[in-house]
């Protein structure tokens, strides 16, 4: 049984509904709007022009947001405010689009147009929660539309100099360029009449100075530290070289680099909220780790994510324990793909990667007994070791995806430019120094029960490499509030720079579509 029940607040009415549920349903933004709109107080509160007015000025600068005023019926609003006619039908119908034009407005700024647990299997970031038809009776009594939708809009950094970066973009002029299709390779003092177009692509991105003409053919040196910079800013390797990966990125649109900007602003919306003074971020397609302490980024590493058929999953969590010189299960996915057909042509694949082989008992089961055709009965746990899968470091979050960071005994991998390598989980380049930082913590003191204070060990990066030393498996829980963050950008604004970096999962162009429809 279900009941509902008003509450007086600032003189509004508002309708609260309850139920003996012990987990209460998610209100849709649909039944917020029908709720608000059968709330006479609130449908009243519309009367006002300065209400009015401030809702139309918002949703007419949804675009600044990367959203689309017309998702918000602006044109129909606007029409009736300059031809409002105050007979009730008419009016009943404009307050009914104001009202849901504001609550999907607010939503939208709030969680995103578009709900990515609908999109994607391996996105584990709750929505944010929010009591639309709440706010609107407050913002509508104070007359603080405008500031009500201001404050739901993400405060995050990158969200703002997203935003600068879409005004930017859209304030150039229109690209009338055909697409550089050849095979040649341009490198200094290799002349050819398509380094005219380069040049033409180069200039417009404010890469190479506007006075370089285009009359000159010749990949000369201003022209190779352009290219530098452009490879720069996309991520790319940054040889001076325009190869295919440079060629690809100059053959870029203004309007799919503006959608791709867009897409990531919406992304941002689905983000948390705050991420905390204390975190690791992790940008999927720049293979970048960050670690910031008080709002402050103290350290960066190169990493390796999650290769396209096997995507590292979009998460938050917080960091809870480290394990040293890891066993490494191996999981299904790599007993399917990888173990079996290895081992099937040899044997040996056994004894060179030092897996061990157990049966459901937990008994150790030869590998001379082993068959293919049973390989999912087996449980596979290679040693720890240098030559470890999971090197000598293990990071532990809680996730439902069962990733995390760890080290690698493939460390020439991080040499790579692009490195959508691994099956799911992120090495993190040179991870014992972040491992000691987590743990400074450690260093405190603490009641015991009969009231004397010791001091907790210190795990100095001496002190990890005598435990590493051992060989033996230590884990040591974490005592810091580090949140976790695994997340998917492809595109920033840094020091009045366009950034962007190749969409390694294909997400960009799909989430704009429906973001469109």
């Amino acid at each position: 049984m279900r009941y509902t029940f008003t509450i007086l607040l600032f003189g509004i009415f508002l309708y609260i509904g309850c139920g003996n549920n012990s987990s209460p349903r998610i209100i849709t933004t649909e039944e917020h709007i029908a709720n608000a709109i059968q709330n006479e107080e609130i449908q009243k509160g519309w009367d006002n022009k300065e209400n009015r007015t401030a809702l139309l000025i918002a949703i007419k600068e949804a675009d600044k947001e990367g959203l689309f005023p017309e998702d918000y019926q602006y044109s129909k609003l606007a029409d009736y405010e300059n031809n409002l006619i105050l007979l009730p039908h008419t009016k009943e119908k404009y307050f009914e689009l104001l009202t849901t034009a504001y609550i999907k407005y607010l939503s939208d700024l709030k969680n995103g147009k578009v709900n990515p647990l609908e999109m994607y299997s391996d996105w584990d970031i709750k929505p944010k929660k929010i009591q639309p038809d709440t706010i609107l009776s407050i913002a509508l009594y104070k007359n603080k539309i405008d500031s009500t939708l201001e404050s739901h809009k993400p405060k995050h950094a990158v969200y703002l100099n997203l935003k600068k970066a879409l005004a930017k973009i859209n304030s150039m002029p229109e690209d009338n360029w055909t697409t550089i299709v050849t095979k040649e390779k341009f490198k200094l003092d290799y002349e050819s009449e398509t380094v005219a177009k380069i040049k033409e692509r180069l200039r417009y991105w404010g890469d190479l100075e506007a006075s370089d003409t285009v009359a000159n053919t010749k990949y000369d040196k201003n022209l190779e530290t352009a290219v530098l910079k452009f490879q720069s800013r996309h991520g790319l390797e940054t040889d001076g070289v325009v190869g295919p990966g440079t060629l690809k990125a100059l053959n870029f649109s203004k309007e799919e680099r503006r959608q791709q900007i867009i897409a990531n602003l919406e992304r941002w919306r689905w983000f948390p909220e705050d991420l905390g003074s204390n975190f690791i971020s992790i940008n999927i397609p720049a293979f970048k780790f960050y670690m910031v302490e008080n709002n402050d980024t103290i350290t960066s590493r190169r990493v390796i994510v999650g290769r396209p058929a096997r995507k590292t999953p979009i998460l938050s969590s917080v960091a809870n324990n480290i394990i040293f010189n890891p066993t490494w299960t191996v999981p299904p996915t790599i007993i399917r793909e990888d173990l079996t057909p290895d081992a099937t042509r040899d044997r040996g694949y056994f004894h060179k990667t030092r897996i061990t082989i157990f049966d459901h008992k937990g008994n150790k089961v030869a590998v001379r007994n082993w068959r293919p055709k049973d390989a999912k009965k087996y449980t596979y746990v290679q040693q720890p070791g240098e030559n470890n899968s999971l090197g000598v470091v293990k990071i532990n979050f809680p996730n439902s995806h069962l990733v995390y960071m760890h080290d690698t005994n493939h460390k020439e991998l991080f040499n790579l430019n692009s490195r959508a390598l691994s099956s799911g989980c992120v090495r993190v380049e040179k991870p014992l120094p972040i491992a000691e930082f987590l743990l400074k913590s450690k260093t405190y003191k603490k009641k015991q029960e009969n009231g004397d204070l010791i001091e907790k060990p210190i795990y100095s990066l001496s002190k990890i490499d005598t435990i590493i030393k051992s060989k033996k498996t230590k884990t040591v829980k974490l005592e810091q509030n580090f949140k976790v963050h695994l997340l998917y950008f492809t595109a920033w604004y840094d020091t009045k720079e366009l950034q962007f970096r190749n969409d390694i999962y294909n997400y960009d162009s799909e989430l704009y579509s429906k973001l469109r429809n």
